[in-house]
C-alpha cells in the first residue's frame, strides 16, 4: 500500500460523504433534495477540471506515475469505477427522496399523467413561456451538428416523415432546454388541495414535441447532457493584457473538448451513435441517469418551496457581532481591541458595514482590498465605488482566474475602473487567494490602519452557507504587514521583513515546516508538543512528510480535513500519532486554523490556505496570527469542539475509506453547539485566560490503542 491518497481519489470520497447526507433520514427531507444537487455540481466541476486534465495527459502519451503511485491510465479507470458506483448510488438516493416527498405532499408527474385540466392548464403554460424561447436544430447535409454547449440539457429527438418507426429515413433534431426558465414547474390540481404537483420542463417539451416539427413525427426524445473541458490554461506570459487574455479563456470554453456524455435511460442508440460522431468523442464518460439527467435543480427547488418548513433546517439567523452592536464607529473599537468573527453563527453584515462605515467617513483616505468569489449584487462593491466617486483612494485587487466565477469578475473589474477605482488583475503565474482588506483614516495628527482578514471570501451569500473566521485589528505591525502585502502585489516592493505574517509563496510553506519541526523537537526533549490543523484539502507531499516525521518523532496530531486528504493515518511506525477527521454537516466548512501546542504556550493561526500544493505554490495566501490571548483561547475552544463531534464527523482510516465517528459518550454536533460557543467570547468569566489551562484539555481528545487512533470524548 502507497503511504499516500491519491488526491482525486480522495475527494471522490469527500463525495460520497455528501452523498451520505442526501442519504441520511435523520437529515430534513427538502435538505436531503439539497445535497443531492451538490454531489451533482460537485461532481460538474470535477469532471471538467481534474478528469479533463488526467485525459490530457493520457493523449499526451504521460504514463508517468504521480507520487501516490497511479499513471494517468491507472488513474481514469478507477477513477470510471468510483464515479458510475456514486451515480448508481445518487440516483438510488434520489428515488428514495422522490417517494418520500410524494408521502409528503409533493409529487413529481409527467405530462402524460395528468388530467385534462392540468394538461389544459400546462399547455397554456407551453405556449406563453416555453415555446417562444425554443430553437430546433436539425441535424441534415445543409445544417450541421450545432454547437452543444457545456452543462445544458437537450433533448435528442429522433425524427421521420411517418409515425411508423420502421418506415422512411430517420432524421434527428437537438432541442437545447432554456436555461433561463424554472426546470421545474408547479401543476394546481382540483382534486386534491392537500398535495402539490411538479412537471419538469423537459417532460412539458416533450409532451409538445409535435408543435415543433410539423413535417416529420417525432417518434423518440431523450435527454442528454455534455461536460465540456474547462482547465484551460492562461497564456499570461505572452499577453498584453490579462483581461482580454480571460475573455478569450471563456469563449475558447465553450469549445472544450468533451469529457463526459450523461444520457437518459433507452436512449435512441443511432442518436447516440450519431452525437458521439459529430462531437467526436474518443474517449470519455459515459454515464446512464436512471432519472432525470442533471439533479442539480433540487437546491433551487428545495430552497424556493414553501408550505414545507419541517421538511428544512430550522431557520438560522446570525448574531450581530456585539462588539460593534452598539456603535456606529468601529475605528473606536479596534483602537482598544481585536475582534474576531465566526461565520455563519455570526452575522457579516460586520463585515460590509465596515467596508460601508469606511466609505462614508470623511477621514478614510484609502482602502484596499482583494476580491476573489464576489456575488451578484454586492454591498461590498456597491460601497468601494462610492468611496472612489467621493475622491478616495480605493485599491482593488481582482483576481481574475478564479475558476467558474471568471466572467463575474471581469465584469466587476470593468465596473469598478469605471468608477474611478484602481483596478489591478493579479500577478503573472500566481492566483491572489488571500482574503484582506486595509483601511487607512486620518486620526489627529498621524494616520492609522485598520485591517480585516479572513479565511473565506468577500461574499455575503456564501459567508451565510460556509464557516469561516475573520480578524479586524489595528495591531500596527499586522497592518504593516498587510499594507506591505498590497505593496508587493500592486508594485515593485520586495519587503526587507515580516512582523507576523506568513505568505505564500514566499515563505508560508517553510513557516509551517518550521513549527511541525518544533513541535517534534519539543516532544523529543520531552515537552508538550501538539499540533491541531483544520482545512479543506490537504494534498502536498512536502508537508505530508512532515507530518509523518513529526508523528515518528511523538507528537500528537489531528487533523480536520473536510475534503481532500492524501496522509494515511494510522499506520504502524508512520503515522501512529495522526487522526483525520471530516465533518460534512449543514453548513460547508471552510475556515483554515492552526493550532502548535509550542511547549505550553500554544499560538493560533487563521489562514487563507489550505494545505496543498496550488495554495503553498502558486497563489498567494495569508496566515496571520491571532495575538489576543482571549480570542485565541475561543478559538482553541473552537478546534476542541470539531474533535468533539461524533453526529457528523467521519474519521479516515489507513486505506483510505472513512467511517463516522461513533462512541457511547453524549452525543455532539459540533456546528448546532458553535453558536452557543460563540457566545462564550461575550462571557467575563467562561473561557480560562491562561495558556496552560487552555492546552491541558486537548490531550483528552486522542489516545492511541496498538496503534489505531481511537477517538473518545
Amino acid at each position: 500500500m502507497n503511504k499516500y491518497i491519491n488526491r482525486d481519489l480522495s475527494w471522490l470520497q469527500f463525495n460520497r460523504r455528501v452523498l451520505e447526507e442526501a442519504q441520511d433520514n435523520n437529515t430534513p427531507l427538502l435538505e436531503r433534495a439539497k445535497f443531492l444537487s451538490i454531489v451533482s455540481t460537485n461532481l460538474d466541476e470535477f469532471v471538467s477540471v481534474r478528469v479533463a486534465g488526467i485525459m490530457d495527459k493520457i493523449k499526451a502519451g504521460n504514463v508517468e506515475s504521480d507520487f501516490t503511485g497511479f499513471t494517468p491510465p491507472e488513474l481514469l479507470n478507477e477513477i470510471e469505477r468510483m464515479i458510475d458506483q456514486l451515480i448508481k448510488d445518487q440516483y438510488q438516493a434520489h428515488d428514495r427522496i422522490i417517494r418520500l416527498l410524494k408521502n409528503e405532499g409533493i409529487a413529481f408527474t409527467t405530462y402524460g399523467e395528468l388530467d385534462d385540466d392540468q394538461k389544459k392548464e400546462m399547455e397554456a403554460y407551453y405556449f406563453q413561456w416555453v415555446f417562444p424561447v425554443l430553437t430546433p436544430l436539425a441535424v441534415d447535409k445543409s445544417r450541421p451538428f450545432p454547437l452543444v454547449r457545456s452543462k445544458s440539457v437537450y433533448l435528442a429527438v429522433v425524427l421521420k416523415q411517418s409515425a411508423d418507426i420502421s418506415d422512411m429515413e430517420t432524421h434527428v433534431a437537438l432541442v437545447e432546454i432554456p436555461a433561463n426558465l424554472s426546470r421545474f414547474i408547479e401543476v394546481s390540481s382540483q382534486i386534491d388541495s392537500k398535495k402539490r404537483y411538479f412537471i419538469l420542463l423537459e417532460d412539458l417539451i416533450k409532451g409538445h414535441m409535435h408543435t415543433l416539427f410539423n413535417l416529420y413525427s417525432p417518434v423518440a426524445f431523450h435527454s442528454f447532457r455534455l461536460t465540456r473541458n474547462a482547465d484551460l490554461v492562461v497564456d499570461e506570459e505572452g499577453s498584453d493584457d490579462l483581461l482580454d487574455e480571460m475573455e478569450k479563456v471563456l469563449r475558447k470554453r465553450k469549445r472544450g473538448t468533451p469529457v463526459r456524455l450523461e444520457i437518459e435511460k433507452g436512449f435512441d442508440l443511432a442518436a447516440l451513435e450519431l452525437i458521439k460522431n459529430e462531437l467526436e468523442i474518443d474517449h470519455h464518460l459515459l454515464i446512464t441517469a436512471e432519472g432525470p439527467v442533471d439533479l442539480s435543480f433540487y437546491m433551487q427547488f428545495a430552497s424556493s418551496i414553501t408550505g414545507y418548513e419541517h421538511l428544512k433546517y430550522p431557520k438560522f439567523e446570525p448574531m450581530y457581532p456585539r462588539e460593534f452592536s452598539h456603535t456606529d464607529d468601529f475605528f473606536s473599537v479596534l483602537r482598544k481591541r481585536d475582534v474576531v468573527v465566526y461565520h455563519p453563527y455570526e452575522s457579516f453584515e460586520a463585515v460590509t458595514d465596515f467596508i460601508g462605515q469606511s466609505a462614508a467617513d470623511p477621514d478614510v483616505l484609502a482602502i484596499k482590498m482583494t476580491l476573489y468569489r464576489v456575488n451578484g449584487d454586492s454591498r461590498i462593491i456597491q460601497a468601494l465605488i462610492r468611496a472612489a466617486e467621493a475622491g478616495k483612494q480605493v485599491t482593488v485587487i481582482v483576481e481574475l482566474k478564479a475558476r467558474f466565477d471568471e466572467a463575474r469578475n471581469i465584469e466587476w473589474a470593468k465596473e469598478l475602473e469605471r468608477a474611478g477605482c484602481h483596478v489591478v488583475y493579479g500577478l503573472a503565474g500566481l492566483k491572489i487567494h488571500c482574503k484582506m482588506t486595509l483601511v487607512v483614516r486620518r486620526e489627529a495628527d498621524s494616520l492609522n490602519r485598520y485591517i480585516h482578514v479572513a479565511s473565506g471570501n468577500y461574499n455575503e451569500v456564501s459567508a451565510r452557507l460556509f464557516t469561516d473566521i475573520g480578524l479586524f485589528t489595528s495591531d500596527p505591525d499586522i497592518c504593516e504587514d498587510v499594507a506591505n502585502v498590497f505593496n508587493k502585489i500592486t508594485g515593485f516592493y520586495i519587503p526587507r521583513s515580516w512582523h507576523y505574517l506568513d505568505v505564500a509563496p514566499t515563505h508560508l510553506k517553510q513557516r509551517l515546516f518550521s513549527l511541525i519541526r518544533r513541535e517534534s523537537e519539543n516532544a523529543s526533549l520531552g515537552k508538550a508538543a501538539r499540533i491541531i490543523v483544520k482545512v479543506n484539502a490537504l494534498a502536498n507531499q512536502e508537508v505530508t512528510d512532515q507530518l509523518y516525521a513529526a508523528s515518528q518523532a511523538g507528537v500528537r496530531i489531528d487533523l480536520i480535513v473536510r475534503g481532500i486528504c492524501t496522509l494515511r493515518p494510522g499506520i504502524p511506525g508512520l503515522s501512529d500519532n495522526i487522526a483525520v477527521r471530516s465533518i460534512v454537516d449543514r453548513f460547508l466548512e471552510h475556515s483554515r486554523v492552526f493550532y502548535f501546542k509550542n511547549a505550553g504556550s500554544p499560538q493560533v493561526w487563521v489562514s487563507s490556505s489550505d494545505w496543498m500544493t496550488r495554495n503553498l505554490d502558486h497563489r498567494i495566501e495569508l496566515m496571520c496570527p491571532i495575538l489576543d490571548h482571549r480570542q485565541k483561547s475561543i478559538l482553541i475552544h473552537y478546534l476542541m469542539l470539531l474533535l468533539d463531534d461524533n453526529v457528523k464527523a467521519r474519521q479516515l482510516l489507513p486505506d483510505g475509506s472513512y467511517i463516522r465517528v461513533d462512541n457511547q459518550k453524549l452525543s455532539c454536533r459540533s456546528q448546532l453547539e458553535a453558536k452557543d460557543l460563540v457566545m462564550v467570547k461575550y462571557s467575563s468569566s467562561a473561557i480560562p485566560m491562561k495558556d496552560e489551562e487552555i492546552a491541558v484539555p486537548l490531550e483528552n481528545y486522542i489516545e492511541h490503542d496498538n496503534h489505531k487512533p481511537v477517538i473518545y470524548h
